[in-house]
């Protein structure tokens, strides 16, 4: 059985979301999700760093395979699924724009978000820099274009259906709503709307 590693309102619901979607489309695994306790200090435990070496989540078991990085994570399980459709097929040109828009949530979008973040509401006020702030606020209004482009007259990101792609850039535009940056109305707001209401997100994020 896979085991994902988990904490609530963390980077470890997008695993999650993509392990619920596979049992939507019913040929997904047997998972089991296991809370990992930060208070307790659990995550900085010997067992879990051979897991996670840097203690966070998600981390995830499959038999002998153990993998980290939630993005990491998601392509494995797309790919190990891959005849339920969550990733173009291995060969397709589709593979190239899936992987693009995989790799610009951690390397472009979530760096952005991130930034504004710490800088309004996760550190301590007075290590707040009004001036980095406002630089996560421009560098994510470039994302938000960038991605309100490649959306015009389709409904996803990849093809003609929903994938992991839509999942990760879907799981960083949540993060830009709690946060304030992401404007309500606007197409990538009624984009993160579609993609929420599926039931799959909705088993997820309505217990979060």
């Amino acid at each position: 059985m896979i085991k994902l590693y988990f904490k609530e309102k963390t980077r470890a619901t997008r695993p999650h979301w993509l392990l619920e979607e596979l049992a939507e489309l019913g040929g997904g695994p047997a998972y089991e999700r296991v809370s990992v306790d930060f208070a307790g200090g659990e995550n900085r435990r010997p067992e879990y760093l051979r897991l996670h070496p840097h203690g966070l989540v998600p981390a995830l078991v499959d038999g002998e395979t153990t993998i980290f990085e939630t993005a990491a994570i998601c392509l494995y399980l797309a790919d190990r699924f891959i005849e339920q459709g969550l990733a173009p097929p291995f060969g397709s040109p589709l593979r190239a724009p899936y992987y693009q828009w995989v790799a610009y949530c951690p390397a472009t979008l979530e760096p952005a978000i991130g930034q504004y973040a710490r800088h309004t509401r996760m550190l301590p006020e007075p290590e707040r820099v009004p001036r980095l702030a406002e630089d996560g606020r421009r560098r994510f209004q470039e994302c938000a274009d960038v991605l309100t482009a490649a959306l015009k007259g389709r409904e996803f990101l990849v093809g003609d259906c929903f994938t992991t792609a839509d999942l990760l850039v879907g799981g960083n535009l949540l993060w830009a709503r709690r946060v304030g940056l992401l404007d309500a109305g606007s197409p990538l707001d009624d984009y993160l709307n579609r993609l929420l209401d599926r039931p799959a997100a909705r088993r997820v994020f309505d217990a979060s």
